[in-house]
């Protein structure tokens, strides 16, 4: 079974966090919620959210994905965390899967991972003149080998089935997406 570790930080995007370990965990992924402290996360639009654990004790797991939700200062929270900073560049060292939506995407940026990628995120959330050459997209999801970002709120369904394709397969995403009546 895969794993997945969501790290949330105080004033992290709800909609986003929320929908993406929802639809993990009904592809049947394993998937860990981590606090950047010992607190409750209050997200950005003021839901209370009860991370699984602490990341440091999270940290001592192994995982296939790390996905980070974005919001503000959520993201900001997460770019400026050493330890985020570090298992992102662990995970992406060892061709593992590295994702994130809206803002969170910076933190990629920061770690060196969006030189000559293609990546999007919310828009103004990356500096695109001071990152080496991006191939900025206004796309849902886009996918660069094992990094995956998308847009923001409304593109969080959209973002957690591709993930669920990524780390299963194909009939699975279809399967989990044709349970929540989505109307095309």
């Amino acid at each position: 079974m895969a794993s997945v570790l969501v790290p949330l930080a105080q004033g992290c995007e709800e909609l986003e966090a929320v929908t993406i370990t929802d639809l993990l965990t009904r592809a049947g992924i394993k998937v860990v919620t981590a606090g950047l402290d010992k607190q409750p996360v209050i997200a950005s639009r003021g839901m209370r959210l009860i991370p699984d654990m602490d990341l440091d004790q999270a940290l001592q797991q192994d995982y296939d994905m790390l996905v980070l939700p974005g919001g503000l200062p959520g993201a900001d929270h997460l770019n400026d965390d050493g330890r985020i900073q570090a298992l992102v560049r662990r995970m992406a060292t060892a061709d593992k899967y590295v994702a994130a939506i809206c803002a969170a995407p910076k933190v990629l940026a920061t770690a060196g991972l969006l030189d000559n990628r293609r990546a999007t995120s919310f828009p103004g959330a990356l500096n695109q003149s001071t990152i080496s050459g991006l191939d900025y997209r206004q796309e849902a999801v886009v996918v660069d080998h094992r990094l995956v970002t998308s847009r923001g709120p409304g593109t969080a369904m959209d973002f957690a089935l591709k993930l669920i394709e990524l780390l299963t397969t194909k009939a699975k995403r279809d399967e989990v997406e044709s349970q929540l009546q989505r109307v095309q």
